[in-house]
């Protein structure tokens, strides 16, 4: 440990020489990168019940939910419809060598300024979350930072922003009312997927909504092996692989290890549609362990035997069934969000809690 400038002096071994060669053997901390893991940002709102606490800010306004929440400091929010997703994926960090190198990173973007976000960085460390950082931005969306702290998914239950991160071209998703169970005897993270407008651009979603299924089993034939453009979640799949390629090498070194992450892509395509997308998911170098290829079956049936801690889809009309058994996620995507109506979508996109 080098002694400071003061403490030097007091002892009267101080010159000016002596003080600049201390200085300059000093360690300079590296910055903290992101780069190199998954990086995840979340609302409050996405992993807590903020159900009470947007009753008080709604009907009583901002300053009594300012009381509110000093009030209740110490009382921890109740377990939102994303934490068991983000609990178990935080979970994966205990497989890299160095934690002070984790392979997962979730950061907490908040509506809140920081005094009323008190009570969430508090709640977080009651259950154990290894969340250390976090952004407060009174009354204001910090979507914009997404590309800068390089994250690969937002979610949130504020329908305005995810949309508006959406336009921007980031990564999000809205989180909608659901069931969810937190087996803590349940240590597999099960991640579902739709396929297009999802993980896929939405090119093909066009053809179909424009021409009919005819046209779009063609189109898919036809270019069976040109890859899809990538969509919105595509960079988070891919890093999810990569978390996956991890565990492979921990379980060669460790035989008894059992995988913990688990990928399905549950999809309305159906053959011969189906083998274009499985070419676009190698073609990124990506695998999932299943693939559901429905062609019209209701999804909510299929994931209420799955049972996913977490299913990304676009269309709304599929996330009333699977919100009902599943953790749902809307991406408010392409041509299917593009064409419909208010009314269509304001069933589930009441599913809001506005203190986020």
């Amino acid at each position: 440990m080098c002694a400071s400038r003061s403490a030097l002096k007091s002892i009267g071994m101080f010159d000016a020489h002596q003080y600049l060669r201390l200085e300059a053997s000093r360690e300079v901390p590296m910055p903290y990168e992101l780069e190199n893991r998954l990086v995840i940002g979340v609302a409050s709102s996405a992993v807590f019940d903020l159900l009470a606490s947007d009753a008080v800010f709604q009907s009583q306004g901002e300053e009594e939910y300012r009381k509110f929440q000093q009030d209740n400091l110490h009382v921890p929010l109740p377990k939102g419809i994303a934490f068991p997703f983000i609990k178990r994926l935080l979970s994966v960090n205990d497989l890299s060598v160095d934690p002070t190198d984790p392979l997962v990173e979730v950061i907490l973007l908040s509506r809140n300024d920081p005094d009323t976000g008190l009570r969430v960085l508090k709640t977080i460390e009651h259950y154990g979350l290894g969340m250390t950082r976090a952004i407060f931005m009174q009354g204001k969306s910090p979507y914009e930072y997404i590309p800068a702290l390089n994250i690969a998914l937002f979610l949130s239950g504020d329908k305005k922003d995810v949309e508006a991160a959406i336009r921007a071209g980031y990564p999000a998703g809205q989180v909608l009312d659901s069931k969810f169970e937190d087996d803590e005897t349940d240590k597999t993270l099960r991640i579902a997927f739709d396929f297009d407008g999802v993980l896929a651009g939405d090119e093909s979603e066009t053809i179909m909504q424009a021409s009919g299924l005819s046209e779009f089993h063609a189109h898919e034939v036809k270019n069976v092996m040109q890859p899809h453009n990538p969509g919105p979640l595509k960079e988070f799949m891919v890093r999810i692989s990569k978390i996956q390629s991890v565990e492979e090498k921990h379980k060669k070194l460790n035989p008894e290890y059992e995988n913990r992450i688990r990928v399905s892509i549950v999809t309305a395509r159906n053959a011969p549609s189906h083998e274009r997308a499985m070419n676009t998911l190698k073609s990124w170098g990506v695998m999932a362990n299943d693939a559901f290829f429905l062609g019209g079956i209701e999804k909510g049936k299929i994931l209420g035997v799955l049972k996913p801690h977490i299913f990304f889809d676009d269309q709304s009309g599929h996330l009333k069934s699977t919100s009902a058994v599943a953790p749902s996620v809307h991406i408010p995507f392409g041509i299917t969000n593009h064409v419909a109506t208010v009314d269509a979508l304001e069933p589930e996109a009441d599913q809001v809690q506005q203190v986020v």
